[in-house]
């Protein structure tokens, strides 16, 4: 189904939230801030130049695993390059990759003194707690995206994995979580959103191995010895997490504690009972597979990182996270993409 945004709204305006910001308008933010945009709600656009450029000429196509398509003319779309942009925001989305965090605080700060809700949508742990450091007064709160989103041209962005929006269980969100109902996001809340990000972290080590890998995500995790290195990784963590007394919440359709165990599976076992897991389309890859390709700087420090780092703390030996993240660096020093290594190739730094 093909949903166009006409002049006067898809939708009846609704007043439930005002004026929304996507601080860094990338893959999910385009595709978040486009559905909210065509939902009838005031959405500006927040981002690098190049982007700015291609979505003021083309607009935006938003696709989705399902088949439907949103389309949202350029001259609908508010995208600007100067953070003054921000200044009568009544909510900023939080978009921008974890490295950008201490900037994107410094930003708010500086240009938003009327004291807007703030609510981090990033991948890692630290966002969060960064942002609150920055913003004393603002209230800030924490979500997790489920979904993969692969920017496919330049402003196509596909929705190639499903899964439910989470938000931090405030008064600050219930704007938010309703307008993302009614622009078609399934979401919920949850008061402990730490576990959450936790829980979305163990599925998240898949990122680099994807990345490393160069194959879609549904052929990757479809082959035994790929799901072996990401077992390891896993069961490497969740070792981490109990020694410092952290309970991830359950964020897909499998237990954390499980996930090791269903991983190593035979590949024929593995799709009949994890048939969930690869509930996605050919189009599906890791963030990260997409930052090597574009040269940016690969998240895995936010990721597999923040599992060392944890480790570190409390005296945890992290072996196959930091080869992981010493390969990823690797390739992004190397500046040439994907490494695209076998599964056994892989395999062999573990062994």
């Amino acid at each position: 189904m093909v949903v166009a945004a006409m002049d006067n709204g898809l939708t009846e305006k609704h007043d439930m939230t005002s004026r929304i910001a996507i601080f860094g308008a990338g893959s999910i933010g385009c595709f978040i801030g486009g559905k909210l945009l065509a939902a009838g709600n005031e959405v500006i656009f927040y981002g690098r130049p190049d982007l700015q450029i291609a979505v003021q000429t083309s607009g935006l196509r938003l696709t989705e695993l399902e088949g439907n398509e949103t389309l949202i003319p350029a001259e609908q779309i508010t995208f600007s390059t100067d953070p003054a942009i921000l200044s009568d925001a009544d909510l900023i989305l939080v978009t921008v990759k974890s490295r950008d965090t201490e900037t994107a605080g410094r930003t708010i700060r500086d240009h938003c003194s009327h004291y807007p809700s703030v609510i981090s949508l990033q991948n890692g742990i630290e966002n969060t707690a960064i942002l609150r450091r920055l913003l004393p007064g603002y209230k800030v709160t924490g979500g997790m995206v489920p979904f993969n989103i692969l920017r496919m041209e330049q402003t196509v962005f596909h929705r190639g994995t499903e899964g439910t929006l989470i938000l931090q269980e405030s008064p600050e969100t219930l704007p938010l979580q309703q307008a993302l109902e009614r622009a078609g996001l399934t979401t919920e809340t949850h008061r402990d959103i730490s576990s959450i990000l936790w829980g979305k972290l163990l599925l998240n080590l898949n990122n680099a191995i994807n990345a490393l890998s160069g194959l879609p995500l549904r052929q990757q995790l479809a082959q035994q010895a790929y799901r072996r290195v990401l077992a390891t990784c896993i069961r490497e963590t969740l070792t981490v997490l109990r020694v410092a007394n952290i309970r991830p919440a359950k964020t897909g359709k499998v237990i954390p504690n499980l996930l090791p165990l269903i991983l190593t599976l035979p590949d024929p076992l593995f799709i009949k009972v994890a048939g969930a897991m690869l509930k996605m389309d050919d189009n599906a890859r890791s963030s990260m597979w997409e930052d090597l390709q574009r040269g940016r700087e690969p998240e895995v420090d936010y990721i597999n990182g923040a599992v060392i780092r944890l480790g570190e703390k409390i005296g945890v030996a992290t072996p196959a996270n930091q080869t992981i993240t010493r390969l990823m660096r690797a390739a992004h020093a190397n500046g040439k993409g994907s490494p695209s290594l076998s599964a056994e190739k892989l395999q062999n730094y573990f062994n």
